[in-house]
């Protein structure tokens, strides 16, 4: 199983609570290996009022907390019975499991904080080798060459009729090789 993006329903007022209690429960429950970062999207906007420019943190999304996380029976019941937490966006209830976000979608939501869907520091380094998962070299595997994260941009060396090619691509065209 690998680790993907959902989104968890909170009650309003409460996603930094709950960011702070699934953090917590990670470690405290022996899931770290499971849940990975819990993000409340939010971004910096700035407001004149009487003259005066202030900034401001705003939510993108009130009510909602993103959590990168391997979904696992175990993991699902800690992320779901955390105080705050009223379920995952795009299950059907029941027992059923939720949809994960699409690479793209995290992408758009992750690069307005300004942070990459790769935990850079730890998984996505020069000399990595990575999977390309859209656009016109999908399904071809390549080595990280160099990594651009303001623009969501890499330069991944891949084999190309045999012989080693430079092509940049964007983060969101990318997985983690784990084979």
């Amino acid at each position: 199983m690998e680790k993907q993006w959902y989104v968890v329903n909170t009650y309003s007022g409460h996603e930094s609570k709950v960011k702070e209690k699934l953090e917590m429960r990670a470690n405290s429950m022996d899931m770290k290996d499971y849940i990975f970062r819990v993000v409340i999207p939010e971004q910096k906007e700035i407001e004149v009022k009487d003259g005066v420019t202030k900034e401001k943190i705003k939510k993108m999304f009130p009510g909602y907390v993103l959590i990168e996380m391997v979904m696992s029976d175990e993991a699902w019941f800690v992320v779901r019975n955390t105080p705050g937490v009223t379920g995952f966006i795009g299950s059907s209830g029941k027992g059923a499991k939720p949809t994960p976000l699409q690479p793209y979608e995290v992408d758009q939501i992750l690069s307005n904080m300004g942070i990459s869907r790769f935990d850079v520091d730890k998984e996505l380094e020069v000399g990595a080798r990575v999977k390309i998962i859209a656009g016109p070299f999908v399904n071809m595997y390549g080595i990280v060459d160099s990594i651009d994260i303001p623009n969501q941009k890499l330069v991944l060396n891949v084999d190309l009729f045999g012989q080693e090619t430079s092509v940049e691509v964007e983060l969101s065209q990318i997985k983690i090789a784990n084979d």
